[in-house]
């Protein structure tokens, strides 16, 4: 099998108990679902950055800049295999600075602040649902950078110790 790489981040942003989602519209893989804040594929010079794409992403789709947020964190990486092709999710997380108008507007769809425990119901893609599942029950609460994969009925994560 000749299996193909795409590799992906998506950066959410949190202020207080909320957190930033985008209903993101016309897109080329998701669309019609909430997603994180902002995020995307890599650009070829930054296949071994995973921040750098989430930085740039956040930039161009919702206009911040690192001096904009705090606490950027990678958070969680999901690999999830569809066809020959192996998407790497890179999921990150940081806080919208109190000063920073929190009206977000993005050129990919519709940015929303919703409450953390009111969007266990919201259409999300696959491996975002499981993620946030994560987050809210589990991840929130620690430090932990977290490795997922993938089958057909679930994201199974495991704490990623450093050595």
């Amino acid at each position: 099998m000749n299996e193909t790489l795409r590799n992906m981040t998506s950066l959410y942003l949190t202020k207080g108990d909320c957190i930033l989602l985008l209903y993101r519209q016309g897109g080329r893989v998701v669309n019609e679902v909430w997603t994180g804040s902002c995020g995307g594929h890599f650009e070829p010079y930054e296949l071994n950055k995973p921040q750098a794409c989430a930085l740039r992403e956040m930039q161009e789709e919702i206009g911040l800049t690192p001096a904009d947020i705090n606490g950027l964190s990678l958070r969680y990486i999901t690999l999830r295999r569809i066809g020959s092709e192996i998407r790497q999710n890179y999921f990150y997380f940081a806080a919208l600075k109190p000063e920073v108008d929190e009206h977000i507007i993005s050129n990919e769809g519709i940015c929303r602040w919703f409450d953390m425990d009111k969007i266990s119901n919201l259409p999300m893609p696959y491996s975002a649902r499981f993620v946030m599942d994560h987050y809210l029950n589990i991840g929130r609460h620690t430090a932990e950078l977290y490795v997922g994969a993938a089958s057909e009925d679930q994201v199974v994560f495991t704490p990623l110790p450093q050595h």
